[in-house]
């Protein structure tokens, strides 16, 4: 059998402001394949095209990347406004349904960014559209007029839970990360467990309570240099282990890269 697929959760754009696509960004493939040892795939996020369980039943596990579009207010019970930015209707609706069943089935589930908030709002937590306005935090947003490479470059530390499921991942206490978002955790929902923190207190690293699969997310962007980076790269492997031992379980043995 060939290695488990990875379902990306894909993002609508449009090339030269006309053309309609599917995206995501090359570095999560790269890290799903190289590190993961997975086969990526782009799942084009529209739930007129197919079903939830439609998905469950072709891939064995899902990354929620990262995309410019927020999640709709109104999906944690907030009225839209300018500062919520822009939305992709048709990613809450594919993916916030998608983690609800992952949740409950145990088929792993990894969120980056958009993903980490998308994992958090099916839970029940509620966001801020812009962290930066709150007493005492910083700007999380990625720095304007720099290189990609400056861009994706560790900005600030983590603190995480002595003896919790990240600080055992990573061997240590506190690391240091990217970061690349405006909005995040507001109040969290009753099973988002926050084990990460960022120096200002900001939500960095959570995971679903009780949840009998893979859960592990995190608000910054470990797909930069995900096999050479030392908190990047324990956190693919341990996904990709997650979705062998699912796929393994429902289909028999697969191919390890």
């Amino acid at each position: 059998m060939t290695r488990p697929i990875v379902g990306i959760i894909g993002n609508t754009a449009l090339i030269n402001d006309r053309f309609p696509v599917h995206e995501t960004g090359t570095m999560v493939s790269e890290a799903i394949a190289e590190v993961s040892g997975c086969i990526p795939m782009i799942i084009p996020p529209d739930p007129g095209w197919m079903t939830v369980a439609e998905l469950m039943e072709s891939c064995d596990g899902f990354l929620l990347p990262g995309g410019r579009p927020n999640v709709h207010p109104s999906e944690y019970g907030d009225e839209e406004t300018e500062a919520h930015g822009t939305f992709d209707r048709k990613r809450d609706a594919i993916a916030l349904e998608l983690v609800r069943a992952c949740v409950a089935t145990g088929q792993p589930i990894f969120g980056i960014c958009r993903g980490f908030q998308e994992i958090a709002v099916a839970m029940g937590s509620t966001l801020h559209p812009e962290i930066r306005e709150l007493p005492g935090r910083r700007n999380h947003r990625m720095p304007v007029d720099v290189s990609l490479e400056e861009g994706f470059s560790n900005r600030h530390k983590v603190s995480l839970a002595a003896g919790g499921r990240f600080a055992r991942l990573f061997g240590a206490e506190e690391v240091e990360t990217n970061s690349l978002h405006g909005q995040g955790i507001l109040e969290a929902g009753p099973r988002i467990v926050i084990e990460g923190r960022a120096d200002d207190g900001t939500a960095e690293a959570i995971y679903v309570k009780d949840a009998p699969g893979f859960t592990m997310s995190v608000q910054w962007h470990p797909e930069h240099r995900a096999a050479q980076d030392p908190v990047s790269r324990p956190l693919f492997e341990a996904f990709g282990h997650s979705v062998r031992s699912w796929a393994i379980a429902r289909r028999g043995a697969v191919k390890v890269a």
